[in-house]
């Protein structure tokens, strides 16, 4: 099983320290990342292994969206499965 994991925000440094952190925290694996800066926002989008998630699901999406007002981004972790059901449509 895996998870999209979107990071948008003003561009600031240690974004990506403080998400995989988070991810690692949780036993998220990342597979993938891509990153850029547009203008002055900070945008990225990580595929994450949940394989080795030691929360639950709905846990691990909370904990990171927390994390990420704390940190003044805004994080949201979709299921592949979200993504997987629209080839079926």
């Amino acid at each position: 099983m895996r998870a999209v994991v979107t990071v948008i925000g003003r561009d600031k440094v240690g974004i990506i320290a403080m998400t995989s952190a988070e991810c690692a925290k949780y036993g998220a694996n990342i597979e993938d990342i891509s990153q850029t800066v547009l203008d002055e926002y900070f945008v990225m989008i990580m595929m994450v292994s949940l394989e080795g998630l030691n929360v639950s699901f709905s846990e691990f999406s909370e904990n990171m969206k927390k994390a990420g007002e704390e940190a003044g981004v805004d994080i949201r972790v979709m299921h592949e499965d979200i993504f997987n059901s629209m080839h079926r449509i």
